[in-house]
């Protein structure tokens, strides 16, 4: 193929799509080496970073506050595609029995909202909470943790319903899933983000040339292959994409 004569825009345009790329296939060939809890079948699990997290003491104990999720914020690149929460995507939700975990570990409860030691509620910035955690080691070691700034994100489980979601694309051409309802499950303060190994539930409403890029020989069960299948696709998009190819 001739050489080609790049604008000064166009090169930009190369060089973002580029460092994308690179973005993309280091997080589908490294995986995820931090999640160490089953997740429920069908459940994802995302994690925030807010600085708002905080412990407020008072006459009735401890209270951990701040966020579980943020809207209108773009994700960090999950197994090849964004992702960006939408302002009511949980109020369907909120009136559910929905818990408190540690490290989303069922067996380590901090609250829970029937029995009002949890509480969610939407404002303009996202999903907001307030937890009373319990006087137990795990509510006391959370505690600690969150004031000492050792755990300082926010993870939540949840399950995406029928059209619950839809997908467009970023100014990069990467995909970008829009969740418009989400039914919440659990939150829960955490050390390292917890996303799952596989994302074949979520690529059931993918864009098509993600969808065929897995359609054929793909054993879901092997994160690893599902990984390399990702990083091919994507390959072959930016190839497409930047027309050079055959």
């Amino acid at each position: 193929m001739a050489g080609r004569i790049l604008s000064a825009k166009n090169e930009t345009k190369l060089r973002n799509a580029v460092e994308a790329l690179s973005d993309v296939l280091a997080q589908l060939e490294k995986g995820d080496e931090t999640e160490t809890n089953e997740a429920a079948p069908g459940m994802e699990h995302r994690t925030f970073g807010i600085n708002s997290l905080e412990v407020r003491r008072g006459e009735n104990g401890p209270t951990i506050a701040g966020y579980a999720a943020v809207f209108n914020s773009r994700s960090v690149m999950l197994y090849g595609y964004r992702e960006m929460i939408l302002p009511g995507a949980f109020a369907d939700s909120l009136m559910g029995d929905i818990r408190a975990l540690w490290q989303h570990d069922s067996s380590q409860v901090l609250g829970r909202t029937r029995a009002g030691t949890l509480r969610l509620w939407e404002d303009a910035q996202g999903l907001a909470f307030e937890l009373q955690p319990p006087d137990t080691q795990t509510g006391r070691d959370a505690v600690t943790l969150i004031e000492r700034g050792d755990v300082d994100q926010m993870s939540f489980g949840f399950n995406v319903p029928t059209g619950g979601d839809e997908w467009a694309e970023d100014d990069d051409g990467i995909p970008l899933r829009l969740l418009k309802r989400a039914s919440l499950v659990e939150v829960s303060p955490v050390t390292f983000p917890a996303y799952e190994a596989t994302a074949v539930s979520i690529l059931r409403t993918a864009p098509e040339w993600v969808q065929r890029a897995l359609a054929h020989g793909v054993d879901h069960t092997h994160p690893d292959e599902l990984r390399a299948r990702l990083a091919q696709a994507y390959r072959q998009r930016y190839i497409t994409i930047l027309g050079l190819g055959d």
